[in-house]
């Protein structure tokens, strides 16, 4: 994995960025600012991530914090991939801590169809090939215009179900309810440079790179970061009910590398215009490219956090949202008409040029990091610190 600062920073020096890292000194997490090359420690002003996206400018108040200086930025990074790591040297953590970890589903019209797919083939990735263009002959594939909710998107729904085409999937992709789901646990999402999860049942999954927002309690968005939702294709595409179990597994959502606030120079609007790639490398030498439009959403970012966080939906510690995916791979790895699926050793980058770049390499999720510092310890970390 590339975990130097020039492969893993934002290409706007100017990017006003936070994040955690984990200190061995006080045994505990810390929440940083980066301040060009060096980390300067800020967890004496803001004990929590939560603490800071709850400030009335959490972008104001980063930039006043007083802090500690931890150092170079560079060898923190270095430090975090576990194949390598001095366990005496300071880490980086995913930036999130308290929040929720929410994801939005199907809001792109190819991953769109690519759940119809799997909902048909019940998991089979053989199956999918001749359903995909079954599928694609009669629902098309540019319902970029269509405005879920919307009359004409009612008007498609009925024509599908006519057709005895109809799907759950097509339901949350051009009705009025976005797919909202839980995607992992407070404190359970892992950073830049660690191992992320497929479990080993698993025959057919993929990275999904996805934009990540991130919300304070009262629903102001406040920042971004970027996500990989690991994704179990054969449990989904077996039953919608197995979502929960397709999606949150041990180290199965990667959140990172920081998160950068919104200020003057960054915003939602710029949110709406970035693009993600996406690289898999393989140990046996397969390379795998996508992308990602932000442009080519269906859900507007801001209704999709109105859905997620509104006054039926409250989150005290705030949330972060997952904005869905374009990117559904088709590319066959192994066999001819069996698609991609991830092997453990698999290195993943997601990279938008605003928000830096997540690498992380795949291992089994039996095989992970042991995930044992919840919020619990977190609060005696901090109480022990004085922090609280």
């Amino acid at each position: 994995m590339d975990l130097s600062t020039a492969a893993i920073l934002p290409t706007d020096p100017g990017a006003l960025l936070f994040g955690r890292v984990w200190r061995p000194d006080v045994d505990g997490p810390s929440l940083v600012r980066v301040d060009g090359d060096r980390l300067v420690d800020v967890s004496a002003v803001f004990p929590t991530a939560h603490d800071l996206c709850e400030e009335p400018d959490p972008a104001v108040a980063l930039r006043d914090a007083q802090g500690e200086d931890l150092g170079p930025l560079a060898p923190i990074i270095a430090n975090s991939d576990p194949a390598k790591r001095d366990r005496g040297q300071p880490s980086l953590l995913s930036p999130i801590d308290l929040q929720a970890v929410k994801a939005a589903g199907v809001t792109f019209v190819t991953s769109m169809l690519e759940r119809v797919i799997e909902e048909r083939a019940r998991g089979n990735p053989e199956a999918a090939v001749g359903i995909r263009a079954q599928v694609r002959d009669l629902v098309g594939d540019d319902l970029r215009a269509l405005r879920p909710g919307s009359p004409e998107a009612m008007a498609l729904k009925q024509a599908l179900i006519d057709a005895g085409a109809w799907s759950q999937y097509l339901e949350v992709g051009i009705g009025p309810d976005a797919e909202i789901f839980t995607k992992a646990q407070p404190m359970a999402s892992v950073g830049a440079g660690q191992e992320i999860g497929v479990h080993p049942a698993s025959t057919w999954n993929n990275p999904e790179p996805e934009v990540v927002l991130v919300l304070a309690s009262d629903g102001r968005i406040v920042g971004a970061t970027l996500g990989n939702d690991v994704n179990l294709r054969d449990v989904e595409g077996r039953s919608a009910l197995l979502l929960g179990r397709a999606k949150d597994n041990n180290a199965a959502a990667a959140v990172g590398p920081f998160v950068r606030l919104f200020d003057g120079a960054f915003d939602l609007a710029a949110v709406e215009t970035l693009s993600l790639t996406l690289t898999v490398t393989g140990e046996d030498g397969f390379v795998m490219q996508g992308s990602s439009e932000m442009r080519e959403i269906s859900r507007a970012p801001a209704d999709l956090a109105a859905q997620v966080c509104n006054t039926h939906h409250r989150y005290p510690d705030g949330l972060v949202l997952f904005l869905g995916t374009l990117f559904a791979p088709t590319q066959d790895r192994d066999e001819p008409g069996h698609g991609f699926t991830h092997k453990v050793g698999d290195v993943v980058r997601i990279s938008a040029g605003p928000l830096g770049a997540l690498v992380n390499r795949v291992t089994d999720t039996d095989r992970c990091e042991p995930w044992n510092f919840g919020a619990g310890a977190l609060m005696r970390n901090l109480a022990r610190r004085g922090l609280l």
